[in-house]
């Protein structure tokens, strides 16, 4: 039971407290890329931790066969007497039952965001390839509009999509910079990224930590596509292009050069933070592999400790003593 309650409250302060530490946080603009790693790493590890709770529950009522050896028994009994609950088999069937609904939950979720993506992808880049056409210099397509819009419709067959109006607005070398932050984003595959953080905010609806994580990692992926961008392109040659498709709303199945934290994000081109230091960089790491292994960790704990006793031995050859009837 206090296993359960640990991972719970663990889950707890993860999902409502995490995300509002994170977000008041400066040196997530300093390093996007670690920044989201720590955000699916919060995510992830509050699905396990509430997982794993529901496991941790039903332990001390999985049957062990009568045809198992004594040591195995006495095993098998040390470790239900670690994962000991008051409330016996009804506690233990309702920890089996949360376990397998936030499984099914997560998957079921994350399954049909991705099925749902691939479909919108798919459905936009044929009304593209129909209604636009190709520039092989610039290896875009081109469609007829009224608004400046540039952005990546990713997938097998990926493409890069403009409109007439942002190759009006644009200058050759914001246009240029436009095009490296749209193949950054293509061979970073960041649509992945925002989809794994798009598909547990709809599994879990209403809980702070996934809708930011949903929101912030939407951002972030932006802020790499510009550090890449800016290594071949100045970076005020980026900003200006972001201020001048700043209007501009990428489709549901695209990511766009525009649109989210614009504002955050010229700031940070015309004015950049120095980077993390290396130390900093591995801390933080570091910090993303204990985000996840600590729920893990902790749910396991109970059961290495009964390992580790005389009645269950770890290495071959060692024998429990086994008392006479």
């Amino acid at each position: 039971m206090r296993v359960a309650a640990v991972l719970v409250a663990y889950a707890l302060a993860g999902a409502f407290v995490a995300p509002w530490l994170l977000a008041r946080a400066s040196w997530p603009q300093r390093a996007p890329r670690l920044a989201i790693a720590v955000w699916l790493a919060s995510a992830a590890s509050v699905v396990l931790a509430l997982g794993l709770a529901g496991v941790a529950l039903a332990v001390p009522t999985v049957p062990v066969s009568s045809g198992l050896s004594q040591w195995l028994q006495a095993c098998a009994m040390a470790i239900r007497a670690a994962y000991a609950t008051p409330g016996g088999i009804i506690l233990g069937a309702t920890g089996t039952a949360f376990a397998l609904f936030v499984t099914a939950r997560t998957a079921v979720a994350l399954s049909g965001s991705w099925a749902r993506a691939t479909w919108a992808r798919r459905a936009h880049r044929r009304a593209v390839v129909l209604a636009g056409r190709p520039r092989h210099d610039i290896d875009a397509l081109i469609v007829d509009c009224d608004t400046a819009a540039a952005y990546c419709v990713p997938g097998r067959h990926r493409q890069v999509v403009l409109t007439t109006a942002a190759l009006a607005a644009l200058s050759d070398a914001e246009l240029a910079a436009v095009l490296a932050h749209e193949r950054a984003h293509l061979r970073g595959r960041h649509h992945h990224l925002v989809g794994v953080a798009s598909g547990l905010a709809r599994a879990f609806p209403g809980i702070p930590l996934f809708q930011a994580a949903k929101e912030q990692v939407a951002a972030l992926v932006e802020m790499v596509a510009d550090d890449v961008a800016a290594g071949a392109h100045h970076r005020a040659t980026i900003a200006t292009a972001v201020v001048a498709l700043a209007g501009m709303h990428a489709p549901q199945a695209a990511l766009g050069a525009s649109g989210s934290a614009a504002l955050t994000r010229v700031r940070r081109l015309v004015a950049p933070a120095a980077p993390l230091h290396r130390a900093a960089l591995l801390a933080g790491v570091l910090a993303v592999v204990g985000i996840v292994a600590l729920p893990v960790s902790v749910a396991a704990a109970p059961a290495l400790h009964a390992m580790h006793m005389n009645l269950c031995p770890v290495h071959p050859g060692i024998t429990p003593p086994v008392s006479s009837a």
